[in-house]
């Protein structure tokens, strides 16, 4: 007996049941739009089953693992149709079985069950998910064999279609897998795959929050740009612009841990361009990672070997480093690149190696150099002031770092290097008070004005304010000797 019509009007189960009942035996062909399926019984129970078009076919798979090509595929498949039909009874040498449909059923309805737990993790198929493989690691948890299968592909770059294709699984046991990883913690949404509509749509949004990240930018509209470079990159994840002018943003608002984030970020998704890796050198030497920063300059140098920006940064790190040749030669390179367009940051950083590497003459022509190209630097002559100063010549050192501090009171060094002078110069009440105003303008400016300040106050009999005020100093520099036997001293007095 043969029997056809839409399961609008019977359901499935209604059809498995009445079959059982009856204890057919036969093939019943289900078709649904573009999927097509049989299930064999024999005597009212099923004993095999298959769906044409699964992921799963072992023609598919074969050519996906380069066993066979998809010509020699195509050609067997061909051969098939004109040799096979549907029958009564699977071929021989299908695997089969012996199952109560309404074992089946009920089967059937758990995992409807389950689904309905599943979806409110995974609602949609084109999500993309992303392990947390930190988490994972210092885990205890024993994953089953179908997460373990899972695991190498959960990458970021597949969505469930592409796991589901690409593991075998069916969508039950995946979903499954997923859903459990997900409650535990260990698996995190990385975005999903877009629709050609959705595309051309994101496309839209995104150069509308380009555009204006890039005005406010400019504009020094700093946490607006920030804000619309964040959801570029939320809207595009693999947009390395988009973090690049989040990294700058950082660097600007001295945000280094931030900034370090970001261009890391920047440099991963658009194959570390020089800009990014100088970014980056930087906020590294601010956080103090100074091999992260070496390492950094010099792969900017290495693709960007006429970029003079990217050699005094590298010069810089060296300084700090405390490898003044390497300094002093990468600065030098660095002036050559530059020409006659030579910055103020240039003359501070070499005249620095020079200083620290013990040629004073050198760092003093450079200083004066500087001071010649930027009159109005108040750093630059505050430099050249501590210089003269070393070299005995107090009156032109003073001269400078006046006049540098009238032009830049804000700046605590020249209030301290000044008050050395009239200290040096035991002009005592004068150096209180430039004292008093760099510590006001910095208070952790460093141990030497606190210790000072302690001598003024003892020299006015003040023995308890110097005391507090050695005791700074030497919270500051835990080995400063001086301070300590001034204490002690102090309290052999007491």
């Amino acid at each position: 007996m043969a029997i056809k019509g839409s399961l609008k009007e019977a359901s499935l189960p209604d059809v498995l049941q009445l079959l059982a009942l009856g204890q057919k035996s036969g093939c019943l062909s289900i078709a649904d739009r573009s999927n097509f399926g049989y299930i064999y019984f024999d005597r009212g129970r099923i004993c095999y089953a298959s769906i044409v078009n699964r992921r799963d076919r072992l023609g598919d798979i074969l050519v996906k693992h380069e066993k066979i090509t998809q010509e020699q595929l195509d050609a067997a498949i061909h051969r098939q149709a004109k040799e096979r039909e549907a029958d009564v009874r699977p071929e021989q040498q299908d695997f089969l079985v012996s199952i109560n449909p309404e074992s089946l059923l009920l089967e059937g309805a758990r995992r409807v069950d389950e689904w309905s737990l599943i979806e409110k993790k995974i609602p949609s198929f084109d999500l993309i998910f992303i392990v947390d493989r930190d988490r994972l690691a210092i885990s205890d948890a024993k994953l089953t064999e179908t997460q373990g299968r899972l695991l190498p592909l959960l990458d970021g770059s597949r969505d469930v279609n592409q796991l589901i294709e690409d593991s075998g699984l069916g969508e039950f046991e995946a979903g499954k897998a997923l859903y459990g990883l997900s409650t535990a913690g260990f698996l995190h949404r990385a975005g999903r795959t877009a629709s050609a509509e959705d595309l051309k749509m994101t496309d839209a949004r995104v150069e509308e929050h380009r555009n204006l990240g890039i005005a406010f930018y400019k504009t020094g509209m700093l946490d607006e740009a920030a804000r619309e470079f964040r959801r570029v990159a939320e809207l595009r994840a693999t947009d390395a612009n988009a973090h690049f002018f989040i990294g700058l943003v950082g660097l600007k608002q001295a945000r280094w841990r931030e900034a370090m984030d970001a261009l890391r970020l920047a440099a991963e998704k658009g194959g570390s361009r020089p800009a990014v890796l100088h970014n980056l050198a930087l906020a590294y030497e601010q956080l103090g990672r100074l091999e992260d920063a070496e390492a950094a300059y010099a792969e900017a140098a290495a693709r960007a070997r006429t970029d003079p920006r990217v050699y005094v940064g590298w010069g810089i790190a060296a300084l700090k480093r405390g490898d003044h040749g390497s300094a002093a030669g990468r600065l030098d390179r660095a002036k050559e690149l530059f020409a006659d367009q030579i910055p103020a940051i240039w003359y501070w950083a070499r005249a620095l190696a020079a200083a620290a590497a013990g040629d004073f003459e050198v760092a003093e022509q450079v200083a004066e150099q500087a001071v010649a190209a930027f009159p109005q630097h108040a750093v630059l002559r505050n430099n050249l002031a501590v210089l003269k100063e070393l070299a005995g010549e107090l009156p032109a050192a003073e001269e400078l770092a006046r006049g540098a501090l009238h032009d830049e009171p804000s700046l605590p060094q020249l209030s301290k290097n000044l008050g050395d002078l009239a200290y040096r110069a035991s002009r005592y009440d004068e150096a209180w008070d430039l004292y008093q105003r760099a510590v006001e303008l910095s208070p952790d400016l460093g141990d030497d004005v606190y210790f000072k300040l302690g001598n003024i106050a003892y020299k006015r009999s003040d023995r308890e304010h110097a005391g507090e005020l050695w005791r700074r100093a030497l919270a500051l520099n835990p080995k400063h000797e001086l301070v300590k036997a001034n204490l002690d001293t102090l309290s052999t007095l007491s």
